[in-house]
């Protein structure tokens, strides 16, 4: 179904203290070498326009791909933006987006003038494959695919995805892998992927590489496809703390998988937690869970917040009633969100 109101980034409070739950962030912070490489900025770095090459070859190391296979971007919200704005020149473009999303996708189409044409999950959550190439029309340019999916948490099929390629070779096929590095699954590398021109995956390095306030991202794919991408992002995106940032965090590797292993660690104790508790979730593939809270939802927050807990209320997404989506990061501090939920159910003031 196409949905013509005018799309809106939900702005949420931001509190600069308490155990921000609700935005997916990296709760452990950053790569020390980050801030070590970031310290050694000089002031005549700060003065002068990035050079990229050091970023972009540190990029393409850690993907597996050649530098002029990615665009380096202010965050993935720019990738997703060079995207609407490439795809959605002609006009009457479309672009598909499988609800609940990220809201980011539908702003953009929105802003390059295009229309939205929504496609609703399946019951569980599952990938409405068939609906989706049913959605597949002479005007769509642009589908926006999410793996895993935000905020359920859940996968897609590879080969799903691949079909809804090949269904549409006259639209770009952006695969938004924010949280692929939790999934432990990627589209970077498949041959059989990688022989599909208009694909294109978008990367983060906000979440497992702690980096959103520094706002660095990728979007891998042919260097054909990539060039009108390429055009719409200013020359001078990232600025020098940023590209430095990206370098010395993809470096870190250890730091890496010792947060990929808090944040496995952090579902397990979720789940059982919820378990316990009777609440209903959805085992996810990325660094948050889906949980339901039903109709009392409203106090549960707030309570939780009143204890400087803050979780993000999705109860407004398709078939999300009485949801909320919890950061899985560090242990301790999941345990902490568990510890809140807990007096929250029993009552205590």
């Amino acid at each position: 179904m196409s949905n013509e109101q005018e799309k809106v980034y939900e702005k949420v409070v931001t509190p600069s203290s308490g155990l921000r739950l609700h935005l997916n962030e990296n709760t452990a912070g950053c790569s020390p070498k980050v801030i070590e490489a970031l310290q050694a900025i000089t002031r005549q770095q700060a003065a002068l326009y990035p050079d990229y090459d050091l970023a972009r070859a540190a990029t393409a190391s850690r993907l597996g791909v050649r530098p002029d296979e990615l665009v380096l971007t202010n965050g993935l919200d720019e990738g997703i933006l060079a995207a609407a704005v490439s795809a959605l020149r002609a006009p009457r473009g479309e672009a598909i987006v499988v609800v609940p999303a990220f809201d980011m996708y539908a702003v953009c189409v929105d802003a390059a003038g295009g229309r939205v044409v929504e496609v609703p999950l399946n019951a569980a959550f599952s990938f409405p494959l068939n609906e989706v190439r049913n959605a597949i029309g002479p005007h769509t340019r642009l589908i926006f695919l999410t793996n895993p999916n935000n905020p359920t948490g859940q996968c897609i099929p590879r080969q799903d995805i691949l079909d809804v390629v090949r269904a549409a070779p006259h639209a770009l096929v952006f695969v938004d892998e924010a949280y692929a590095d939790f999934a432990g699954q990627t589209l970077i590398g498949d041959a059989e992927a990688r022989s599909l021109p208009n694909l294109v995956i978008g990367r983060t390095f906000a979440k497992a590489y702690g980096l959103a306030g520094l706002r660095a991202g990728a979007v891998v794919g042919h260097p054909d496809t990539l060039a009108p991408l390429g055009r719409v992002v200013p020359p001078f995106s990232l600025n020098v703390y940023a590209a430095t940032a990206l370098a010395a965090g993809l470096g870190d590797t250890e730091y890496y998988e010792w947060y990929l292993g808090q944040v496995r660690e952090s579902r397990g104790l979720l789940y059982r937690a919820l378990d316990r508790l009777g609440l209903r979730y959805w085992p996810s593939a990325a660094n948050f869970v889906l949980v339901e809270l039903g109709d009392d939802i409203g106090r549960l927050i707030d309570a939780l917040a009143a204890r400087q807990v803050f979780v993000r209320d999705r109860s407004r997404d398709h078939a999300c009633a009485g949801c909320v989506r919890v950061t899985t990061g560090v242990v301790a501090h999941t345990q902490a969100f568990v510890n809140a939920l807990e007096e929250v159910l029993c009552g205590a003031a």
